[in-house]
């Protein structure tokens, strides 16, 4: 086994790695499954959305022209024409110096191009409608094919589907979705102090943390986790579990056994597949500088540090993006997808040059609304500081720290 770090990579270049892994094989679900899930091939309209032109208050259709210029002191006049029921097509269009009554969803008649809202008209009897507003062409009205055209890309392949996309594919007809799979990830937890939860510790045992909050990150991600419990720290055993670990996943998580001394045997294991080929070990931040990156086929194998803390730091800044990533969300590292908040800091953070920081905080809200990100400090074997974190603030490679009252990015630890 190598002594030293095997390849040393900035965070720019490990995520360049994590890009170069494809996205899972496509699949189908029912609609009421597919919140959650990315977008595998384009869907396309079959028809306009909306199909016709719509009104989106109560109120009066008309042609914006015969409105123009209305108000509460000078008002326009029009004549009522009578009123459209919500499934009603009309059947004659709109003259000018008329109006029509319509509900919220009804279909605008041919020669409306706006509708004004009934709480700015009065009706004056005899069919004479007093408009105190003016409108302009358009308002108040769904336009035919505004959501969607047809025969056109409604969502394209790569859109993570939340509801308001699940929405417009219920209002599309679309009833089976193509998707990705959803990534499956293996969870190995390495070390002779290591039992399980269950179990009572002895002085210098500690319960299996790892597998259970990493288990529960890979959910947030959308990923189906499987434990494969502890491994003691004996090459041939762990080499077993990551072997059975590769065949069953398309991500391997190993926790512990990733840095460099005589009982760290993540490198060795990993190296004893076939088809095997480790691309970092190591990664320019702090926490989760140890963090080894493999290949074992087209399966991920991951060496992420022992300590609980830098590994969920890990997971938040590449583990999180790169299982979205091979569900098929193109954007997946993008900075947008990451919930930020605006903050300042609360106080100096020193930082060491040719490696990123990532620095746990907490948010305060002060009396005039702005955000304080004080930080958390601690050891990364300590859970208390993500327990009392709210977010992560990343300080460049290329500083050596942020002085108390800096404008901050902090990435929310949801």
């Amino acid at each position: 086994m190598q002594k030293g770090f095997f390849q040393v990579v900035s965070p720019e270049t490990f995520i360049s790695l994590l890009k170069d892994f494809p996205a899972l094989a496509q699949t189908s679900v029912p609609l009421h499954d597919a919140a959650g899930r990315v977008l595998a091939s384009d869907v396309t309209a079959a028809e306009d959305l909306p199909m016709v032109n719509r009104s989106c208050m109560d109120g009066y259709a008309v042609n914006a022209r015969d409105a123009f210029g209305a108000s509460e002191s000078n008002p326009a006049y029009l004549e009522c024409r009578g009123s459209l029921s919500i499934d009603e097509q009309p059947s004659a269009p709109l003259s000018r110096g008329d109006c029509v009554g319509i509900v919220t969803g009804g279909t605008l008649p041919e020669g409306a191009d706006a509708v004004v809202m009934v709480e700015h008209t009065q009706e004056l009897g005899a069919g004479t409608i007093e408009f105190r507003k003016s409108v302009a062409p358009g308002d108040n009205v769904m336009q035919r094919g505004e959501d969607a055209r047809a025969g056109q890309p409604a969502l394209t392949a790569g859109t993570p589907l939340r509801p308001q996309e699940v929405g417009l594919l219920a209002a599309l007809g679309v009833s089976e979705v193509p998707v990705r799979k959803r990534p499956r990830v293996g969870l190995i937890s390495t070390g002779d102090e290591l039992i399980p939860v269950a179990d009572t510790p002895r002085p210098g045992q500690i319960r299996d943390v790892n597998s259970y909050a990493l288990g529960a990150l890979v959910r947030t991600a959308g990923g189906v986790p499987t434990l494969y419990g502890l491994v003691r720290d004996d090459e041939a055993s762990l080499a077993a579990a990551i072997k059975k670990g590769v065949e069953d996943n398309d991500v391997v998580l190993i926790s512990g056994g990733s840095s460099i001394g005589v009982r760290d045997l993540t490198q060795a294991a990993i190296e004893e597949l076939p088809d095997a080929q480790v691309l970092a070990h190591g990664v320019a931040v702090s926490p989760g500088k140890p963090t080894i990156l493999a290949r074992a086929g087209s399966t991920a194998v991951w060496g992420l540090p022992g300590q609980v803390t830098s590994a969920q730091v890990v997971m938040h800044v590449f583990g999180l993006p790169f299982l979205r990533h091979i569900a098929g969300d193109k954007g997946a590292f993008a900075p947008r997808r990451r919930s930020v908040r605006r903050a300042t800091l609360g106080r100096n953070i020193a930082s060491k040059q040719g490696r990123e920081d990532y620095v746990r905080v907490r948010l305060e809200t002060r009396e005039d609304g702005a955000c304080t990100a004080i930080p958390v400090l601690g050891k990364s074997g300590l859970l208390r500081t993500m327990l009392r974190a709210d977010g992560l603030v990343r300080i460049p490679a290329d500083t050596e720290g942020l002085f108390e009252g800096h404008p901050v990015d902090v990435w929310l630890l949801n």
